[in-house]
């Protein structure tokens, strides 16, 4: 029988083997909101990093930026249902 703790966190993070889903608490993360998150943070970086930051860190946040926009573009048909909490119409 599993404990409360095996629970919490069979419940917190779920996959799904055969079809290759990740769940985070009942929402699944899909590539394009990953890709949101990443660029949005890196173009926040960007946009608040003072002029003398290092060329390497900006370099970073610029790679940053192209990767969450790939995502996005990687998963773009199926942006509708990005942010769709629970399983929905998410088979």
């Amino acid at each position: 029988m599993p404990t409360d703790r095996e629970q919490f966190w069979a419940k917190l993070v779920e996959y799904d083997h055969f079809r290759r889903r990740l769940w985070i608490r009942g929402q699944r993360c899909h590539h394009g909101a990953t890709g949101t998150i990443v660029a949005v943070l890196a173009f926040l970086g960007l946009v608040a990093s003072p002029e003398a930051a290092a060329e390497a860190a900006r370099a970073r946040a610029i790679m940053a930026l192209a990767a969450g926009s790939a995502l996005m573009i990687h998963d773009w048909k199926d942006r509708a249902i990005w942010f769709e909490r629970g399983y929905g119409s998410q088979p």
